[in-house]
Protein backbone atom coordinates (compact mmCIF):
# COMPACT_ATOMS: atom_id res chain seq x y z
CA UNK A 1 0.00 0.00 0.00
CA UNK A 2 2.91 2.65 1.57
CA UNK A 3 4.35 1.76 -2.54
CA UNK A 4 1.43 2.66 -4.32
CA UNK A 5 1.07 6.05 -2.53
CA UNK A 6 4.96 6.80 -3.63
CA UNK A 7 4.72 6.02 -7.12
CA UNK A 8 1.31 8.01 -7.23
CA UNK A 9 3.39 10.74 -5.14
CA UNK A 10 6.05 10.69 -7.62
CA UNK A 11 3.72 10.88 -10.64
CA UNK A 12 2.24 14.11 -9.40
CA UNK A 13 4.79 16.37 -8.35
CA UNK A 14 6.18 16.06 -12.05
CA UNK A 15 2.22 17.51 -13.15
CA UNK A 16 1.92 19.87 -10.07
CA UNK A 17 5.19 21.57 -11.23
CA UNK A 18 3.84 21.81 -15.17
CA UNK A 19 0.84 23.33 -14.00
CA UNK A 20 2.46 25.96 -12.18
CA UNK A 21 5.25 26.67 -14.71
CA UNK A 22 2.69 27.07 -17.23
CA UNK A 23 0.79 29.16 -15.11
CA UNK A 24 3.88 31.87 -14.41
CA UNK A 25 4.25 31.32 -18.45
CA UNK A 26 0.80 32.71 -18.82
CA UNK A 27 1.58 35.75 -16.56
CA UNK A 28 4.53 36.63 -17.60
CA UNK A 29 3.10 36.65 -21.56
CA UNK A 30 0.29 38.87 -19.80
CA UNK A 31 2.52 41.20 -18.53
CA UNK A 32 4.57 41.32 -21.86
CA UNK A 33 0.81 41.87 -23.96
CA UNK A 34 0.30 44.23 -21.44
CA UNK A 35 3.04 46.28 -21.51
CA UNK A 36 3.00 46.34 -25.33
CA UNK A 37 -0.86 47.39 -25.31
CA UNK A 38 -0.11 50.54 -23.48
CA UNK A 39 3.16 51.70 -25.39
CA UNK A 40 0.87 51.36 -28.46
CA UNK A 41 -1.97 52.88 -26.63
CA UNK A 42 0.61 56.26 -25.83
CA UNK A 43 1.56 55.62 -29.22
CA UNK A 44 -1.61 55.92 -31.24
CA UNK A 45 -2.29 58.87 -29.14
CA UNK A 46 0.17 60.98 -30.09
CA UNK A 47 0.06 60.03 -33.81
CA UNK A 48 -3.92 61.31 -33.69
CA UNK A 49 -2.84 64.44 -32.11
CA UNK A 50 -0.18 64.86 -34.51
CA UNK A 51 -2.15 64.20 -37.17
CA UNK A 52 -5.41 65.92 -36.20
CA UNK A 53 -3.62 69.02 -36.28
CA UNK A 54 -0.59 68.52 -38.05
CA UNK A 55 -3.33 68.14 -41.29
CA UNK A 56 -4.56 71.53 -40.35
CA UNK A 57 -1.02 73.22 -41.17
CA UNK A 58 0.17 70.61 -44.00
CA UNK A 59 -0.53 72.81 -47.14
CA UNK A 60 1.81 74.15 -49.93
CA UNK A 61 2.90 77.11 -47.87
CA UNK A 62 4.60 74.67 -45.28
CA UNK A 63 7.09 73.75 -47.79
CA UNK A 64 7.90 76.57 -49.53
CA UNK A 65 7.61 79.51 -47.39
CA UNK A 66 9.86 80.43 -44.71
CA UNK A 67 9.63 80.87 -40.94
CA UNK A 68 8.15 84.22 -39.66
CA UNK A 69 8.22 86.14 -36.74
CA UNK A 70 5.62 88.53 -37.45
CA UNK A 71 3.42 86.88 -39.33
CA UNK A 72 3.83 83.19 -38.22
CA UNK A 73 0.62 81.79 -39.58
CA UNK A 74 2.19 82.34 -42.85
CA UNK A 75 5.35 81.03 -41.96
CA UNK A 76 6.78 77.58 -43.47
CA UNK A 77 9.95 75.31 -42.90
CA UNK A 78 11.60 75.70 -46.57
CA UNK A 79 15.14 76.74 -45.14
CA UNK A 80 14.71 73.70 -42.65
CA UNK A 81 13.53 70.90 -45.32
CA UNK A 82 16.76 72.38 -47.67
CA UNK A 83 18.84 72.16 -44.70
CA UNK A 84 18.12 68.66 -43.67
CA UNK A 85 18.40 67.64 -47.79
CA UNK A 86 21.88 69.20 -47.95
CA UNK A 87 23.17 67.68 -44.50
CA UNK A 88 22.03 64.40 -44.71
CA UNK A 89 22.60 64.05 -48.64
CA UNK A 90 26.31 65.12 -47.29
CA UNK A 91 26.15 62.26 -44.51
CA UNK A 92 25.37 59.76 -47.06
CA UNK A 93 28.28 60.66 -49.01
CA UNK A 94 30.63 60.43 -46.48
CA UNK A 95 29.50 57.79 -44.08
CA UNK A 96 28.20 55.12 -46.42
CA UNK A 97 31.53 54.32 -48.78
CA UNK A 98 33.34 54.58 -45.48
CA UNK A 99 31.34 52.42 -43.76
CA UNK A 100 31.26 49.77 -46.55
CA UNK A 101 35.04 50.05 -47.08
CA UNK A 102 35.63 49.25 -43.23
CA UNK A 103 32.86 46.61 -43.36
CA UNK A 104 34.76 44.80 -46.24
CA UNK A 105 38.21 44.93 -44.98
CA UNK A 106 37.82 43.58 -41.36
CA UNK A 107 35.07 41.30 -42.52
CA UNK A 108 37.30 39.95 -45.92
CA UNK A 109 40.50 41.16 -45.17
CA UNK A 110 41.70 42.08 -41.80
CA UNK A 111 43.12 39.10 -39.46
CA UNK A 112 41.59 38.96 -35.92
CA UNK A 113 44.36 37.09 -34.42
CA UNK A 114 46.02 41.28 -34.37
CA UNK A 115 45.21 43.22 -31.69
CA UNK A 116 44.63 46.39 -33.31
CA UNK A 117 42.18 44.48 -35.68
CA UNK A 118 40.08 43.43 -32.41
CA UNK A 119 40.78 47.07 -30.79
CA UNK A 120 38.85 48.27 -34.06
CA UNK A 121 35.93 45.53 -33.94
CA UNK A 122 35.48 46.95 -29.95
CA UNK A 123 35.31 50.31 -30.69
CA UNK A 124 33.02 49.73 -33.49
CA UNK A 125 30.24 47.82 -31.00
CA UNK A 126 30.88 50.50 -28.25
CA UNK A 127 30.31 53.38 -30.87
CA UNK A 128 27.04 52.33 -32.22
CA UNK A 129 25.57 52.73 -28.30
CA UNK A 130 27.44 56.32 -28.03
CA UNK A 131 24.84 58.95 -27.04
CA UNK A 132 24.55 61.55 -30.04
CA UNK A 133 25.35 64.47 -28.36
CA UNK A 134 28.88 63.07 -27.90
CA UNK A 135 29.54 62.86 -31.61
CA UNK A 136 28.35 66.65 -31.51
CA UNK A 137 30.78 67.65 -28.66
CA UNK A 138 33.57 65.89 -30.95
CA UNK A 139 33.09 67.52 -33.87
CA UNK A 140 32.70 71.05 -31.92
CA UNK A 141 36.13 70.52 -30.38
CA UNK A 142 37.91 68.98 -33.32
CA UNK A 143 36.13 70.37 -36.53
CA UNK A 144 34.22 73.66 -36.18
CA UNK A 145 36.97 74.78 -33.57
CA UNK A 146 40.33 74.19 -33.98
CA UNK A 147 42.67 72.05 -35.66
CA UNK A 148 39.99 72.35 -38.35
CA UNK A 149 38.21 75.32 -37.61
CA UNK A 150 35.85 75.60 -40.29
CA UNK A 151 32.94 77.17 -38.43
CA UNK A 152 29.20 76.16 -37.32
CA UNK A 153 28.40 75.30 -41.20
CA UNK A 154 26.40 72.48 -42.86
CA UNK A 155 29.63 70.67 -43.33
CA UNK A 156 30.34 70.15 -39.80
CA UNK A 157 26.90 68.93 -38.90
CA UNK A 158 27.26 66.01 -41.64
CA UNK A 159 30.59 65.59 -40.14
CA UNK A 160 28.57 64.88 -36.67
CA UNK A 161 25.76 62.77 -38.25
CA UNK A 162 28.43 60.94 -40.64
CA UNK A 163 30.43 60.03 -37.24
CA UNK A 164 27.15 58.95 -35.69
CA UNK A 165 25.66 56.19 -38.03
CA UNK A 166 29.44 55.45 -38.97
CA UNK A 167 29.23 52.22 -36.59
CA UNK A 168 25.47 50.88 -37.68
CA UNK A 169 26.18 50.90 -41.27
CA UNK A 170 29.85 49.14 -40.43
CA UNK A 171 27.78 46.97 -38.36
CA UNK A 172 25.29 46.20 -40.83
CA UNK A 173 27.09 45.42 -43.69
CA UNK A 174 29.57 42.91 -41.80
CA UNK A 175 26.08 41.19 -40.68
CA UNK A 176 25.28 41.32 -44.53
CA UNK A 177 28.45 39.48 -45.55
CA UNK A 178 28.46 37.47 -42.61
CA UNK A 179 25.28 35.84 -43.94
CA UNK A 180 26.33 34.97 -47.39
CA UNK A 181 27.08 30.82 -47.74
CA UNK A 182 30.86 30.07 -47.43
CA UNK A 183 30.69 28.53 -50.26
CA UNK A 184 30.03 31.41 -52.59
CA UNK A 185 33.62 32.41 -51.38
CA UNK A 186 35.01 29.65 -51.81
CA UNK A 187 34.46 28.75 -54.89
CA UNK A 188 34.53 31.98 -56.51
CA UNK A 189 38.54 31.73 -55.04
CA UNK A 190 38.87 28.06 -56.36
CA UNK A 191 38.09 29.26 -60.14
CA UNK A 192 40.78 31.55 -60.05
CA UNK A 193 39.21 34.71 -59.49
CA UNK A 194 41.36 37.10 -56.64
CA UNK A 195 40.17 38.00 -53.12
CA UNK A 196 39.01 41.88 -54.74
CA UNK A 197 37.39 40.32 -57.48
CA UNK A 198 35.38 37.74 -55.12
CA UNK A 199 33.98 40.77 -53.02
CA UNK A 200 33.46 43.34 -55.83
CA UNK A 201 31.66 40.76 -57.88
CA UNK A 202 30.21 38.35 -55.74
CA UNK A 203 29.72 39.30 -52.17
CA UNK A 204 29.04 42.72 -52.65
CA UNK A 205 26.05 42.24 -55.09
CA UNK A 206 24.64 39.76 -52.98
CA UNK A 207 24.78 41.65 -49.64
CA UNK A 208 22.94 44.79 -50.98
CA UNK A 209 19.64 44.18 -49.33
CA UNK A 210 21.35 43.92 -45.78
CA UNK A 211 23.51 47.05 -46.73
CA UNK A 212 20.82 48.93 -48.55
CA UNK A 213 18.50 48.26 -45.70
CA UNK A 214 20.66 48.98 -42.37
CA UNK A 215 21.84 52.06 -44.22
CA UNK A 216 18.35 53.83 -44.61
CA UNK A 217 17.93 52.99 -41.56
CA UNK A 218 21.00 54.59 -40.16
CA UNK A 219 20.03 57.57 -42.10
CA UNK A 220 16.61 57.91 -41.12
CA UNK A 221 17.87 58.22 -37.16
CA UNK A 222 19.94 61.00 -38.46
CA UNK A 223 17.32 62.98 -40.01
CA UNK A 224 15.39 62.99 -36.78
CA UNK A 225 18.92 63.61 -34.53
CA UNK A 226 18.87 67.87 -33.08
CA UNK A 227 21.07 67.45 -30.18
CA UNK A 228 24.47 67.09 -32.06
CA UNK A 229 23.35 69.54 -34.57
CA UNK A 230 22.73 72.50 -31.89
CA UNK A 231 25.91 71.87 -30.70
CA UNK A 232 27.59 71.97 -33.87
CA UNK A 233 25.84 74.98 -34.85
CA UNK A 234 22.57 74.50 -36.65
CA UNK A 235 20.78 77.91 -36.10
CA UNK A 236 17.52 77.70 -34.04
CA UNK A 237 16.08 80.91 -36.34
CA UNK A 238 16.52 80.77 -39.97
CA UNK A 239 14.60 82.71 -42.65
CA UNK A 240 17.27 81.72 -45.37
CA UNK A 241 18.26 79.01 -47.57
CA UNK A 242 21.60 77.21 -47.49
CA UNK A 243 23.40 78.01 -50.63
CA UNK A 244 26.55 75.23 -49.91
CA UNK A 245 28.14 73.55 -47.53
CA UNK A 246 30.16 76.31 -45.83
CA UNK A 247 26.37 78.54 -45.45
CA UNK A 248 24.76 78.84 -42.50
CA UNK A 249 21.87 75.91 -42.14
CA UNK A 250 19.30 74.38 -39.95
CA UNK A 251 17.51 71.58 -40.14
CA UNK A 252 13.70 70.13 -39.07
CA UNK A 253 14.39 69.06 -36.07
CA UNK A 254 16.30 71.52 -34.78
CA UNK A 255 13.32 73.88 -36.45
CA UNK A 256 10.66 71.92 -34.94
CA UNK A 257 12.65 72.25 -31.47
CA UNK A 258 12.29 76.11 -32.12
CA UNK A 259 8.74 76.16 -32.44
CA UNK A 260 6.85 73.96 -29.92
CA UNK A 261 7.71 76.71 -26.65
CA UNK A 262 6.42 79.68 -28.46
CA UNK A 263 3.77 81.22 -26.90
CA UNK A 264 1.53 81.82 -29.90
CA UNK A 265 -0.28 79.30 -31.81
CA UNK A 266 0.47 79.63 -35.04
CA UNK A 267 4.20 78.60 -34.30
CA UNK A 268 2.86 75.52 -32.01
CA UNK A 269 0.59 74.55 -35.23
CA UNK A 270 3.50 75.18 -37.56
CA UNK A 271 5.42 72.99 -35.79
CA UNK A 272 2.61 70.27 -35.69
CA UNK A 273 3.20 70.31 -39.52
CA UNK A 274 6.85 69.93 -39.42
CA UNK A 275 6.22 66.79 -37.05
CA UNK A 276 3.86 65.20 -39.41
CA UNK A 277 5.90 66.15 -42.30
CA UNK A 278 8.76 64.38 -40.94
CA UNK A 279 6.94 61.68 -39.77
CA UNK A 280 6.06 60.91 -43.16
CA UNK A 281 9.61 61.60 -44.21
CA UNK A 282 11.18 58.90 -41.99
CA UNK A 283 7.47 56.20 -42.58
CA UNK A 284 8.90 56.62 -46.80
CA UNK A 285 12.59 55.67 -45.99
CA UNK A 286 11.46 53.15 -43.74
CA UNK A 287 8.84 51.95 -46.83
CA UNK A 288 11.90 51.87 -49.27
CA UNK A 289 13.92 49.99 -46.99
CA UNK A 290 11.81 47.21 -46.29
CA UNK A 291 11.07 47.41 -50.25
CA UNK A 292 14.75 46.93 -51.38
CA UNK A 293 14.94 43.90 -48.41
CA UNK A 294 11.81 42.12 -49.91
CA UNK A 295 12.93 42.66 -53.36
CA UNK A 296 16.38 41.77 -53.56
CA UNK A 297 16.87 39.14 -50.62
CA UNK A 298 18.50 36.16 -51.57
CA UNK A 299 17.11 32.29 -50.02
CA UNK A 300 20.44 30.49 -49.98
Amino acid sequence: MSVTSSAAVDVATPLREGRRHDTASAVFLGVLWLCLALASLFLLFIMIEVVRRGLARFDLQLLTAAPSRVRPENGGVRPAILGTLLVVGTTALLALPIGVAAAVYLEEYGDRTRWWNRMFELNIQNLAAVPSVIFGILVLAFVVRTPLNIGAVALSGAIALALLILPVVIIATREALRAIPGEIRDGSLALGATRWQTVWRQLLPAAVPGIATGSILALSRAIGEAAPLILVGATTFVTFSPDGLFSRYTVMPVQIYTLVPQPDQASKDLAYGAILLLILILVAMNAVAIYLRNRFQRRW
